[in-house]
């Protein structure tokens, strides 16, 4: 969805600006909500998962997905806060790239046994784009593990961070855009 901004003078001479643009522009979190119609939406999930210790996780080696193995070998304990640099990361975001490196679905079901806190990712989405195989979604998001979508990671390494994300507090919605900051 293409962000629209319209500047708009009011009567007592200020400048305000109308904007349009969907819930899960840019930067954003994807809640329950976004894949079940009952589940969690963004003001039912609070700070906590978004606030505090992360770890971010190199995986610029992996070419077109992210497997349950390259998850293994990273020894992710249950409760962190993981984000994930892969290549997408290196390649930017000017232009939207199809073959984006993806969360393989075994690999999202391993998150989630992990029950770990949050999972950050590199690009727009998590799932294999054009593939009906919601499972990278659903995973996380059965068991009320938010997703932070579309965080740049191309200047951060490997390591424990201070995660800072602040969603927009939006009533009843399946997702919002967030400014994440990392702090060491």
């Amino acid at each position: 969805m293409k962000v629209e901004i319209d500047p708009i003078q009011t009567s007592g001479g200020s400048y305000i600006s109308k904007l349009s643009l969907g819930s899960h522009t840019g930067t954003h979190i994807d809640t329950p909500r976004h894949v079940f119609l009952a589940g969690k939406d963004v003001d039912d999930i609070g700070l906590s998962p978004f606030i505090g210790l992360c770890r971010v996780l190199d995986l610029t080696a992996a070419n077109e997905s992210i497997s349950r193995a390259d998850l293994e070998a990273k020894k992710i304990k249950p409760g962190e806060r993981i984000l994930l640099k892969t290549k997408n990361s290196i390649n930017g975001y000017e232009q939207f790239i199809d073959n984006y490196v993806y969360l393989a679905p075994a690999a999202a079901k391993y998150l989630a046994e992990l029950e770990i806190m949050l999972l950050g990712f590199d690009y727009l989405s998590v799932k294999q784009r054009g593939n009906p195989d919601n499972t990278a979604h659903t995973a996380l998001l059965s068991q009320n593990i938010p997703i932070l979508e579309g965080i740049n990671l191309a200047y951060v390494n490997e390591g424990e961070y201070f995660l800072v994300v602040l969603p927009l507090k939006l009533m009843e919605l399946d997702g919002a855009p967030a400014r994440a900051v990392l702090l060491q």
